[in-house]
């Protein structure tokens, strides 16, 4: 132990770790006590307000963040509800585009039906024009026979105009017979 007190007499310190210089402890407790005044009159209040400023940006930038979820969470809503409106839109377009496609068709096979009806009706009018037209030259040419034959067996030449109505009047005697 003696020692341990003539290495401390000469470094002038404490040598045990256990063993307070008072000296030194009252030193550090005035310039903790100093330090800590001057810290909390300067510096403090500009690291607190500091602190804050960062508190309410973070606090706003968290706000914007909600906002701007909420927000983006609205027009992800409004866009799947676009979406299924454009989804049934289009579908009503193509059944539309269909049923406008069946009519039309549908309309032009009834035209097509109806002009091939009027060509045909024609055609049997035009058909049945010729049949009447040729009857009637047949006839003509019946009653100049019938008028030739007449003649040469009566032996002479009689009015053309009356034989020939007298031989009209008796076909149509038979048609109306008929």
């Amino acid at each position: 132990m003696l020692t341990l007190l003539a290495v401390a007499a000469e470094t002038e310190g404490p040598v045990s770790p256990f063993e307070v210089n008072f000296g030194l402890f009252f030193w550090t407790w005035v310039v903790f006590a100093l330090l800590f005044v001057l810290l909390k009159k300067y510096a403090w209040p500009s690291i607190l307000r500091t602190t804050e400023e960062r508190e309410r940006a973070i606090a706003a930038q968290l706000a914007d963040a909600e906002r701007n979820r909420a927000e983006s969470a609205k027009l992800l809503e409004e866009q799947k509800k676009l979406l299924a409106e454009a989804r049934t839109s289009g579908h009503q377009l193509l059944v539309d585009a269909r049923n406008a496609a069946d009519k039309e068709r549908a309309h032009a096979l009834e035209k097509t039906k109806q002009e091939q009806d009027e060509l045909l009706a024609r055609a049997r009018r035009e058909i049945a024009a010729e049949r009447d037209r040729a009857v009637e030259d047949i006839r003509r040419e019946a009653v100049d026979l019938s008028l030739a034959a007449a003649s040469k067996l009566i032996g002479k030449r009689l009015d053309a105009g009356t034989d020939r109505k007298l031989v009209e009047e008796y076909l149509a005697t038979l048609e109306s017979a008929k």
